[in-house]
């Protein structure tokens, strides 16, 4: 057995078309699994098709709006009307507000909640009944290092994103017994469009990182292409419910 390959599988990654879920398609498709991208941006969804085509990553692309339940049922239909299996779920699909916690509209408190939280209910509940299908399945949803610390600029993100370990914790407990692993990947700081636009509202931000990060850098989206085929793969069977950080050691430098 091949512990990382992951030749044969079919793999879902909501929000699939930038950042983090972009790095991670690469990664599971150069390992040999075919991607799916979800995402709402259809000019995006394509223009993540061309680079994973560019890289003779077998892929294709659907539209969903994961706060939308029947968006996420048909989701999950047509890919396996598509490929006739499913056996690799990423919930990446994820979005922020920066503000005062007391000056949060309450849509926009609901709106983070359903986009980072409840879409990773509604999407791994969907999966479920097909990995059982197949005899077994993998689930990564993708968190934050503010899963462990309270942001002053985002109570709704962070609240959305400590849900995500916990929702991981009680998803890996119901299901190990059909062979489902379920885990969670804390990212640390990356650089992506999301923290871009956190280095314009907070200028100080780029540097602190760096002062606070042991290995001195911002992580790439590369950066997480390893920890996806790992939980994606054979060799982490004996692995579910954990949370694991990627974040340059951020997490540990008190």
């Amino acid at each position: 057995m091949k512990l990382f390959d992951l030749t044969g599988k079919v793999a879902l990654v909501t929000g699939g078309n930038g950042g983090i879920g972009l790095a991670m398609s690469k990664a599971m498709g150069e390992a040999g699994a075919t991607i799916i991208i979800a995402g709402r941006n259809e000019e995006k969804n394509t223009q993540s098709i061309k680079i994973l085509n560019s890289q003779n990553i077998e892929c294709k692309s659907f539209h969903v709006d994961v706060v939308d339940e029947n968006s996420c049922n048909k989701l999950i239909e047509n890919v396996i009307s598509n490929f006739g299996k499913l056996n690799i779920l990423v919930n990446n699909a994820g979005t922020n507000i920066r503000k005062r916690p007391e000056e949060y509209e309450l849509d926009e408190w609901k709106g983070i909640i359903d986009t980072n939280l409840i879409s990773m209910f509604t999407c791994s509940k969907a999966s479920f009944k097909h990995f059982k299908d197949v005899n077994g399945g993998k689930i990564i949803n993708i968190g934050s290092m503010h899963s462990l610390f309270g942001a002053p600029l985002g109570s709704a993100y962070s609240a959305s994103k400590g849900g995500v370990v916990q929702l991981t914790k009680s998803l890996a407990n119901a299901w190990a017994k059909d062979n489902v692993q379920v885990n969670a990947v804390l990212p640390g700081y990356i650089d992506t469009s999301l923290t871009r636009q956190a280095r314009i509202d907070i200028p100080e931000l780029q540097s602190r990182v760096e002062e606070r990060t042991p290995v001195g850098r911002w992580g790439e989206p590369d950066d997480l292409g390893g920890i996806a085929v790992f939980l994606s793969s054979e060799g982490s069977n004996y692995i579910t419910g954990t949370a694991i950080p990627v974040d340059g050691g951020y997490s540990i430098n008190g």
